[in-house]
């Protein structure tokens, strides 16, 4: 793996900034590894030409977009808008292991966070919406080496961005760093991260979440067989197959996949408000369910609670626009940064 090449280089990185091109290459390779899952020759095919018109175009929108929730007043489309100091965003994602979470002895193999949701909270409207993020987006990262010395910062699918940390709070926290750039530099109050197999407890704490099944799903070692159109209230298993299964040979199974998982995060958020209205104590038997599966910065236990307050309809649930092209190496999803701003707009201000 390009984490365990040029050690010595790295290492005189940390004393000689004039080595750190030379040790760049091999973070670079990493995270193209990491995302592809190829070794690190064929991973070394360099930048796609989508990847450097999106470098040169973000560039240019950044030093004209980034920090206005800061300056009060913006102007857009002809109306004036001010950032919702209402507003707390929370990261949420689902992370491609099993098993509790547990500290990595290198900094280069947290995991891929390959569910990523924003939960957008109005205190004063009491709404809640939610932005779904493509694991394939690409967008600006942080490298470091295994030590945890940041080693330059590359275009390349967020969610690898996880996988550069201790697979605990760094990780976390660098991938919160990633999801403000891509959102313009919108703050972030607080993040949750889970494994993926922690998704089928959450499933079962709440009694089952009903969904229309999307596409046919079979594992027989789980005993899981699902037909596309039949209405289903998920079993622990089924939601696990659910949320995590995609066809690697399919192009674009990423979007697929998270159209079931936004389906999953809609019919789960109604079950919820359903079964803590009934009984407010119930939020703390969810909580004990996943709790060693946590990694979060914030109270989850009263954020869920917290929640049934909140009025959630379908229409709050949004998807970062954009198209799945196929790379040199790997797919990669580009925002359409127009409609992603429309999006902050709709979102995270409000007009006056």
């Amino acid at each position: 793996m390009a984490r365990k090449e040029k050690e010595k280089n790295m290492t005189l990185a940390l004393f000689l900034p004039t080595l750190l091109v030379v040790v760049l290459g091999a973070p670079l390779a990493a995270v193209l590894l990491v995302a592809a899952r190829r070794s690190p020759k064929e991973a070394a095919g360099g930048r796609s030409p989508e990847t450097e018109a999106w470098e040169e175009g973000r560039e240019a929108l950044q030093g004209k977009r980034a920090e206005k929730w800061q300056e009060g007043t913006i102007s857009y489309q002809g109306k004036s808008y001010r950032y919702n100091p209402r507003i707390r965003t929370y990261l949420l994602m689902g992370i491609d292991k099993e098993g509790t979470p547990k500290e990595t002895e290198e900094n280069t193999d947290g995991g891929q966070s390959d569910a990523m949701f924003l939960a957008v909270l109005d205190a004063g409207k009491k709404e809640l919406s939610v932005i779904s993020i493509n694991r394939n987006t690409m967008t600006r990262i942080s490298a470091i080496d295994r030590y945890g010395v940041k080693q330059g910062e590359v275009t390349a699918q967020i969610c690898t961005q996880h996988g550069f940390g201790d697979g605990m709070h760094l990780s976390c926290a660098k991938a919160a760093e990633a999801v403000s750039y891509l959102f313009y530099n919108i703050p972030i109050s607080g993040y949750v991260s889970m494994h993926m197999d922690a998704m089928q407890k959450l499933n079962d704490a709440v009694g089952g979440v009903e969904v229309e099944v999307l596409e046919d799903l079979v594992a027989p070692s789980r005993g899981v067989e699902l037909k596309a159109g039949e209405r289903v209230v998920l079993s622990g298993d089924e939601a696990y197959c659910y949320l995590r299964s995609r066809d690697l040979g399919e192009f674009d199974s990423a979007t697929s996949r998270l159209r079931r998982q936004e389906q999953f995060i809609d019919g789960f958020l109604k079950k919820l408000k359903t079964v803590l209205s009934g009984d407010a104590q119930k939020a703390a038997g969810i909580y004990d369910s996943v709790s060693e599966y946590l990694v979060t910065n914030a109270d989850f236990l009263n954020l869920i609670s917290e929640l049934m307050d909140y009025g959630y309809e379908e229409n709050r649930m949004y998807t970062v626009p954009g198209e799945t092209v196929m790379g040199k190496e790997f797919e990669e999803f580009y925002p359409d940064e127009e409609a992603l701003y429309d999006l902050i707009i709709q979102v995270f201000y409000e007009e006056i």
